[in-house]
């Protein structure tokens, strides 16, 4: 009826099966091959005295910088470090950590980021599942984790000082290939335990090109260094600006730019909507800001707006990807006022993305499918963990060369007519909260593992615009009496136990005690049926604030949670905080009562009435001195300055 024949529609079909798979992923380049520490070194050639770091009062030149990482690197390649040796890096943000980065990528090893923030069993589990060769640390880290000398690794103390006598600059490092490891990353594992990405030169040199060709010199002057080194992020807002003349100027985290000494040098951000939102709440974001980065979590049209009117932003970009392809998968420069809400955008250089149905055939423009995505920039795989690297990249059926590989990323979109992507949600039940990659099954057996429970399951809910947090619906073991005290498996007991095994984002934010799950006709848990938390139902009794400063705090809390009412005892993470609100707190009480307290003291310390306690003796909590590191208590093995040779480079302070 239509007047077009089985030909023509054939014909059609074939047309729109090549724009799909070729059309629009004509994204070759020419770049990778490239080491990224060689990159690194090629600027700071070109701009020796420029500043390539900014961290406090301190500021490095690209001399100083490459001076130091070569020290370093030297030292390493003489305790074995070479090709493909992966050296565990547990340090705060200070210098030191991006001398450490580079002098393990210099000496030809692979760098494995560990946040001193994290739990003792996390942190133990990543070093000996990477095989570290070394663990650089330093002594205030030491200092909060005593665990560190009793584990095997050989571990090494890099606090460092600038020997401005060395001139030798010069460090010829082992023959590394653009195939071998640069990096491993540890993201949330469903089995219950992270897993390492392995991550090659090639496919970093291929991101780090891209971004030269997409970001002028004059945004990457100052780009903000806020994201923990354990997550993807980093890698742009660190190697990015260090091999293209810019700055890294070091910030605890995305809102402390609030506050940061040199605000007025930041012209890129790159950070995930929630804490932009909250930049811009505050009135955080520097008129320097010239360009700001979002990704991580979907990006409503509301926040892009809001972005735009501080008058001073000129591009707000987009960008979308897994650790598993290197940061960024696809990105779109995203235009003022337009209606609808943003896209994911194109595959950037050298990648190539796929919408495919179950038989891993491409579906039409509009079609809902799984994404999947093939290029420069995938991983090596997982370490260690053969079968889950099979299992996640396999053959890539749709590639012209032989062996080629794609990586099921687990989320479902679909192409749009202008050849842009949209992203429609997960598969599975990996979640993304405030940019965090969490798989609800870790979070799950960790909860099942405290005893008591029998069923839980883990969802993300965003009851009130905004407040998106992280809830476990809980199901009691049915052999406890009816008599039991159900207090040790809920609330701040259950939270307290999590903590010591999970990183902080992955402890649920309210815990809702059930008889049972609700099931789907099919017998699966429906999830859809799971009800509201109550927050109004406290744990403890209501205790209003005695003192002044309790009430300062509590009227802090109550703004921030958008709460009528905050006891003293009330517990801010079972009300609904999180660790972005925690930081709004910490930034409130330095204004209000101009008390520093260290982000942790929260979490070690969650109600009114203790941290009105730390901030009376806050004299004492900033003055009182960390105790002398005795060497009969804690030797480093192979580590002493008579086996350096260089004692003013790396000593214990």
């Amino acid at each position: 009826d239509s007047g077009v024949g089985v030909a023509e529609l054939e014909l059609l079909e074939e047309t729109e099966r090549e724009q799909l798979l070729v059309g629009w992923n004509q994204t070759a380049s020419g770049f990778g091959g490239e080491l990224v520490h060689e990159l690194f070194e090629r600027q700071a050639r070109r701009t020796p005295q420029r500043v390539a770091l900014v961290c406090g009062e301190q500021e490095l030149s690209y001399a100083e910088l490459e001076r130091r990482a070569n020290r370093l690197a030297r030292w390493l390649r003489r305790q074995g470090v070479g090709v493909e040796t992966r050296v565990g890096v547990l340090l705060q943000r200070e210098v030191e950590l991006v001398v450490s980065l580079l002098a393990v990528l210099k000496a030809g090893g692979a760098y494995v980021p560990l946040d001193p923030e994290y739990p003792e069993e996390r942190l133990r589990f990543m070093v000996a599942d990477s095989d570290a060769r070394l663990l650089l640390t330093q002594r205030a880290v030491l200092e909060r984790h005593g665990w560190l000398a009793e584990q095997p690794v050989e571990t090494v103390v890099v606090d460092t000082t600038d020997d401005t006598g060395n001139t030798d600059e010069r460090f010829d490092g082992p023959a590394v290939g653009a195939a071998n490891l640069a990096y491993v990353i540890y993201t949330s594992g469903s089995t219950g335990r992270p897993k390492g990405v392995a991550i090659t030169h090639h496919s970093a040199s291929v991101l780090l090109r891209w971004s030269h060709e997409q970001f002028s010199e004059a945004e990457l002057a100052g780009v903000l260094f806020s994201t923990s080194v354990c997550f993807d992020l980093s890698i742009f807002e660190l190697f990015v600006p260090l091999t293209s003349g810019g700055a890294v100027i070091v910030a605890r985290d995305a809102l402390a730019l609030l506050e940061l000494k040199r605000r007025e040098r930041v012209t890129l951000v790159n950070t995930v909507p929630s804490a932009m939102a909250e930049l811009l709440r505050l009135g955080g974001v520097p008129e320097t800001v010239v360009t700001v980065n979002l990704a991580g979590e979907a990006l409503s049209r509301r926040l892009v707006e809001g972005v735009y009117d501080l008058g001073t932003v000129k591009r707000v970009w987009n960008l979308y990807g897994p650790t598993e392809d290197t940061t960024y998968t696809t990105g779109v420069l995203v235009p003022r006022g337009v209606a609808q809400s943003p896209t994911i955008g194109r595959p950037v250089a050298e990648t190539r993305m796929y919408v495919l149905d179950e038989r891993l055939e491409p579906v039409a423009v509009g079609v809902r499918g799984e994404l999947y995505v093939a290029g420069a920039g995938l991983a090596r795989g997982y370490l260690k963990r053969a079968a889950l690297t099979a299992e996640r990249f396999v053959p890539d059926p749709h590639a012209s060369e032989p062996g080629a590989r794609m990586y099921r990323i687990g989320d479902v979109g679909r192409w749009l007519a202008k050849g842009e992507l949209e992203y429609l949600g997960r598969v599975d039940h990996q979640v993304k909260l405030r940019g965090y990659r969490i798989e609800l099954g870790e979070v799950e057996a960790a909860i099942v593992a405290q005893g008591g429970v029998s069923e839980c399951v883990c969802v993300t809910r965003e009851d009130e615009p905004g407040q998106q947090q992280l809830v476990a619906y809980v199901v009691a073991n049915t052999d406890l009496s009816a008599n039991t005290d159900l207090s040790a498996i809920r609330g701040s007991e259950m939270r307290r136990g999590l903590r010591e095994k999970l990183p902080e984002y992955m402890v649920p934010s309210v815990f809702v005690m059930l008889e049972s799950l609700p099931l789907t006709p099919n017998g699966k848990v429906d999830r859809k049926r799971l009800p509201a938390p109550d927050q109004a139902q406290a744990e403890t009794e209501y205790v209003a604030p005695r003192t002044a400063i309790e009430e300062v705090i509590s009227s802090i809390w109550r703004e921030v949670l958008r709460l009528e009412r905050v006891g003293i005892y009330d517990n801010f993470f079972e009300l609904g905080g999180h660790s972005l609100l925690a930081t709004q707190v910490t930034f409130s009480i330095r204004e209000k009562l101009g008390v520093d307290l260290p982000l942790r003291r929260i979490f070690e310390t969650p109600t009114v009435a203790g941290l009105a306690e730390l901030v009376e003796t806050s004299n004492a909590l900033t003055t009182s001195a960390i105790k002398p590191l005795s060497r009969e208590r804690y030797r480093v093995k192979g580590f002493t300055p008579q086996a350096l040779s260089l004692p003013e480079v790396m000593r214990e302070r």
